[in-house]
């Protein structure tokens, strides 16, 4: 196969049989956050590198695809920069915008612009694509489909137990009942990063501790040691939290005993208000702390939440969290938010795996018209038209060729029925309709077959 064939690494062609159980996951989710009150928006694929830049950390803007300017721009070039090693400032120099790395800072940037025209709090969901020069492997692509459900102008924990309930249903309502939702607190997390003397160091603690899934538990102790210095007393205090397993109520006492201090008492109580509201509900799929949880993004301020399966190796499934001031960066302060995401693609390969979709019928394979020659075809002209007109999807095969061909091709595509107009049935007056399922044939009189066929 010619390279000229094949789509770029990290992206995928999908077929009419993969879009099915795709838009399956897709309208799940859309359903429950339209039950919630979240109004749907979209924004453009690509932003201005002021609104993507610096919003991600240092870890995340590497991944962001730069759109290199067209035209005459191109010759303001900063080739200087280049030669200097100033990759960014190059990067600048050539290129005004790249495509959206996620669909949280796009929303911030869309609540400062529309400011004007939004009721507070702002309940949205957005489906879109997204894209990062990330490494492709299993489950890891460069573009991709996001999920997501945002609240805008409010700080109300409720919120929290929300997105707890939003996860929850829609996981359910797909067959992954057995999913876990993981959750910590980034204060918590600085307060660590602060008891083991790593106070100016936070984002770079945050950056390795949000690989340890990816690496494992030895390059991370390594890494750690090697790049941020920790001695090893704190690293073995350190990886023994990251091992606590037990009660929420329990991971609570311990990390108020050993990490709590006068910055963290906040987190603290949060933790608890949260706890109070998930632990009578029996609509939750499995909730538990975990203290190595991250979250990379540099705009998490509080609780974040990362849902992953037990039996999979996919990895996260979705994540999010509550950020106190993105909007602040595009000029509009005191609007706190909280948001969750859910990784099409990953939710896509899980279920396949699994083979738990439900039987999915492809909506334009309705009714196959064998096509005898256009004689017979210019008869039913306006019979299709008619079942077009209520609701039907007709394909009428557009070549004469012989009828077990067309047959084979109706039973390849898994079409519901075919109707059948040639010679023998125009000279009775009747249209022949055969079930797909079963084969058995149904005759209906032509002046009549719209008003019989509809009752059927």
């Amino acid at each position: 196969m010619s390279d000229k064939s094949i789509n770029p690494k990290g992206t995928k062609d999908y077929g009419p049989i993969e879009l099915l159980s795709r838009r399956f996951i897709i309208n799940t989710i859309r359903k429950v956050f339209i039950s919630f009150g979240y109004s749907e928006i979209e924004t453009p694929s690509m932003e201005k590198r002021l609104t993507l830049y610096e919003k991600y950390g240092e870890e995340g803007d590497k991944f962001i695809f730069n759109i290199i300017n067209s035209g005459d721009k191109v010759k303001k070039a900063d080739v200087k920069a280049l030669s200097s090693g100033k990759l960014n400032q190059f990067v600048s120099s050539i290129s005004e915008k790249g495509l959206r790395f996620d669909l949280t800072v796009p929303l911030a940037r869309f609540v400062a612009q529309h400011f004007n025209e939004i009721s507070f709090p702002f309940k949205r969901f957005q489906i879109q694509k997204v894209w990062r020069s990330d490494r492709p492997q299993k489950g890891r692509f460069q573009e991709f489909t996001q999920c997501d459900a945002d609240v805008i102008g409010s700080d109300s924990l409720f919120l929290e137990y929300e997105m707890i309930q939003i996860y929850s249903k829609i996981f359910k309502k797909l067959g992954l009942k057995d999913v876990i939702i993981k959750v910590n607190h980034r204060e918590i997390l600085n307060s660590i990063a602060r008891k083991i003397g790593l106070v100016n160091k936070f984002n770079e603690f945050i950056i390795l501790v949000d690989k340890k899934e990816k690496i494992g538990v030895d390059k991370l102790r390594n890494s750690l040691k090697k790049d941020l210095n920790i001695k090893d007393r704190h690293l073995d205090d350190l990886f023994e939290l990251f091992e606590f397993s037990g009660k929420l109520s329990d991971f609570i006492n311990k990390i108020t005993e050993e990490f709590t201090d006068s910055n963290s008492i906040a987190a603290i109580e949060e933790i608890n208000q949260f706890y109070k509201l998930i632990k009578d509900s029996n609509d939750l799929v499995k909730v538990e702390f975990d203290i190595s949880l991250a979250r990379g993004l540099n705009y998490y301020t509080g609780l974040i939440f990362e849902i992953s399966h037990p039996n999979s190796s996919l990895g996260s499934l979705g994540g999010g969290g509550r950020y106190s001031d993105l909007t602040k960066s595009f000029g509009v302060d005191n609007l706190p938010g909280i948001g969750i995401s859910f990784g099409l693609e990953r939710i896509h390969l899980l279920m396949n795996e699994k083979d738990i979709f439900p039987p999915l019928k492809d909506p334009s394979n309705d009714i196959l018209v064998v096509n005898f020659d256009t004689n017979f075809i210019n008869d039913l002209k306006d019979i299709v038209e008619s079942l077009r007109g209520v609701g039907k999807s007709i394909f009428i095969y557009p070549d004469s060729v012989k009828i077990p061909k067309q047959f084979s091709f109706a039973n390849k595509n898994k079409f519901h029925s075919v109707l059948i107009y040639g010679q023998e049935e125009k000279d009775n007056e009747v249209i022949k309709i055969r079930s797909m399922n079963d084969g058995k044939e149904k005759l209906f009189k032509f002046k009549k077959f719209i008003s019989e066929f509809s009752k059927m």
